[in-house]
């Protein structure tokens, strides 16, 4: 296409870059909810059980998970209809909105039961908006990107979650060291909250900037696109290739959750370690993990998405039990041995990017330009909403219930095996795809408009 070669490596930087800060943002949003879960559960839980508190605080965090699919539904339809750039707009503005909103809300000792259920609410609009971002994110950055290096363009995005998790962790330890434990605790647990709506308009007003990817524009110049993008998803040949990238996708889901969040829990739950332990574990891992996804997507332009994936799922198949019974012997709360814990935590980050890293890349290949959002989208939220989001719940649950850490491993393994089979079998190697010569095609359904 003409307009690839007029495409210049500045304003891609820039692609790159508006796309990751505002992505970046979203997922700090949505995990300083998880960040906080404990102390949450203080303020927004009748006292009494903390345990029960607890979960259902992690409960409540689950549920934004969920809603992701949905949110994929309804922004990846009209993305594919009126385009990436507008929805990507709406996107990053409610998950904002739904985020300072809880650094306001009346506690449980305030309002009763209604605390909660304003949460719970909150959690929804958030959970919404980001099913919308993530889609529209990767998918958006896969269409400007070159054929031949959108592994590499597309794993830059691909640790956008793991940057909002690190600026979580350093907006949380610095508030609460400036404001001390207990009033951290009291009130100043409100200021994470408060800060998303600074830092979401400043990457508004970045993105105001963005112009519409140039596949789709060509598309709305042909005419090319379709009525229903929903429809299209799910029926004919699409459908074969939603169900092949949703098994896939569970899988690098759950191996991805398992392997970088769980870790928070683990440590504070089963480990009983206060936050800031935990902040100082997990922080040299996850700061070394996007150059590590970005390298083996950067390697799955030369070697193929398919192998790393792969390979990843059979490192988390083999890896988890061992690696967490190590963090477990290292973590201890009167014996802490700080470096072999970051370490172990270092190896988790390693299958984190192996299953993640390529896929991005793979995912945006294995569909058509008029349904890549709704598709793209529906495939990764379902996965990483109804998949991955359980992680947290089933893995605390079964280890607070059981004690036994197999137990507790038992799903963040069988998942990835699935993967791991149905990629063997069914999943295609996309590396050599070239999507500059697929836009002005229509799909065979023959629903152009």
């Amino acid at each position: 296409m003409a307009q690839a070669a007029n495409h210049s490596r500045r304003y891609l930087a820039f692609v790159i870059a508006a796309s990751t800060v505002g992505s970046a943002i979203e997922w700090y949003d949505f995990y300083i909810f998880g960040s906080l879960a404990s102390i949450l559960a203080t303020h927004f839980f009748a006292k009494g059980d903390p345990i029960a508190s607890l979960l259902n605080t992690i409960a409540i965090f689950t549920i934004g998970f969920l809603f992701r699919p949905l949110g994929a539904i309804l922004f990846g339809w009209y993305g594919d209809k009126i385009g990436r750039k507008r929805v990507f707009l709406l996107t990053l503005l409610g998950m904002g909105l739904g985020t300072a909103l809880i650094g306001v809300l009346p506690t449980y000792a305030t309002i009763g039961v209604l605390a909660p259920v304003l949460v719970f609410l909150l959690r929804v609009v958030q959970g919404l908006s980001v099913g919308g971002e993530w889609g529209g994110a990767l998918t958006y950055v896969a269409e400007h990107a070159p054929d031949g290096k959108r592994g590499f363009y597309t794993g830059l995005l691909s640790p956008a979650a793991i940057y909002g998790l690190i600026i979580s962790f350093f907006v949380v330890l610095g508030v609460r060291t400036a404001l001390g434990e207990e009033a951290f605790k009291a009130w100043g647990w409100r200021i994470p909250f408060l800060l998303s709506l600074v830092l979401v308009l400043i990457s508004l007003y970045v993105r105001l900037r963005l112009q519409e990817t140039p596949m789709f524009a060509e598309l709305k110049a042909r005419r090319a696109t379709v009525r229903n993008p929903l429809k299209v998803t799910f029926t004919g040949e699409n459908l074969r290739r939603v169900l092949i990238a949703a098994a896939v996708s569970f899988g690098q889901a759950v191996a991805w959750y398992t392997a970088v969040f769980w870790a928070l829990f683990f440590l504070q739950t089963a480990q009983k370690l206060d936050l800031i332990t935990t902040y100082k574990i997990l922080l040299p891992g996850l700061i070394v993990a996007p150059v590590l996804h970005v390298l083996v997507a950067w390697l799955s332009d030369s070697i193929g998405r398919k192998p790393i994936v792969l390979t990843g799922f059979v490192l988390a198949i083999v890896g988890f039990y061992p690696l967490y019974t190590l963090l477990g012997r290292f973590a201890q709360k009167d014996q802490l041995q700080y470096w072999p814990a970051v370490f172990t935590v270092l190896a988790l980050m390693v299958i984190a990017a192996m299953v993640w890293g390529p896929l991005p890349a793979l995912l945006a290949e294995s569909f058509p330009t008029q349904v890549r959002y709704t598709s793209l989208g529906v495939v990764q939220n379902a996965a990483n909403g109804w998949g991955g989001g359980l992680v947290p719940y089933v893995t605390t649950w079964v280890q607070t219930a059981t004690g036994n850490l197999m137990w507790a491993l038992v799903y963040p393994i069988a998942l990835p095996l699935v993967g791991l089979v149905v990629g063997l079998l069914c999943l295609p190697e996309t590396a050599q795809q070239r999507l500059w010569e697929q836009p002005g095609t229509t799909l065979a359904t023959g629903e152009g408009e």
